[in-house]
């Protein structure tokens, strides 16, 4: 679906960009949240299964550049017209379900900086709410952990998943299926 998705880009890159831009600002209650997480030792990663051409442009422009991203690669031919996109996050086994795998990501964070806390709101989301320590869900994120048995927490904005997370309330653990059911798309 993202390599279709992606056929139906035909402008240059600036003007995909300036669009972006001019209507996709970043959650102002993003950067408090980057704040708060990093004054505690706590890692953030953006990962996105969108166009690493606009993701980091945004963050930028909200002062939030060095927030680790993991997402794909729009390719532009020599006119700067989107020409394919490259998946360098995709599944490590092969698994084609989506072009970032956010289920990896989170397995690689919980291996290398321990418990997870996965933050979502899109269907994108879910299979990386089945390897999270905790979820925090929204928009259509809610529904998909319902029916996959996800514990998740909701939130409307970053203000609330710092609110939830300052009570100390435990984490109810990763569902962690021995496989991806993402496999069961191909």
């Amino acid at each position: 679906m993202l390599a279709a998705e992606n056929r139906l880009l035909r402008e240059p890159r600036e003007e995909l960009l300036a669009f972006a831009l001019e209507h996709c600002p970043v959650d102002p209650t993003f950067g408090p949240f980057v704040r708060w997480a990093r004054e505690r030792g706590l890692p953030v990663t953006l990962v996105s299964d969108g166009y690493a051409f606009y993701i980091a442009p945004l963050l930028e422009r909200a002062g939030l550049g060095d927030v680790e991203v993991i997402t794909n690669v729009q390719l532009f031919d020599d006119r700067g017209r989107p020409d394919a996109l490259a998946y360098p996050n995709a599944n490590a086994d092969g698994c084609t379900g989506c072009g970032t795998c956010k289920m990896q990501a989170v397995q690689r964070a919980r291996g290398t900086r321990g418990p997870v806390v996965f933050i979502g709101e899109g269907v994108t989301d879910r299979y990386a709410a089945l390897y999270a320590d905790v979820v925090f869900a929204k928009d259509e994120l809610p529904a998909v952990c319902l029916e996959a048995g996800v514990e998740y927490r909701e939130w409307t904005d970053f203000d609330d998943v710092v609110r939830s997370l300052e009570t100390g309330e435990p984490f109810p653990g990763p569902l962690s299926p021995v496989r991806c059911p993402g496999w069961t798309l191909n």
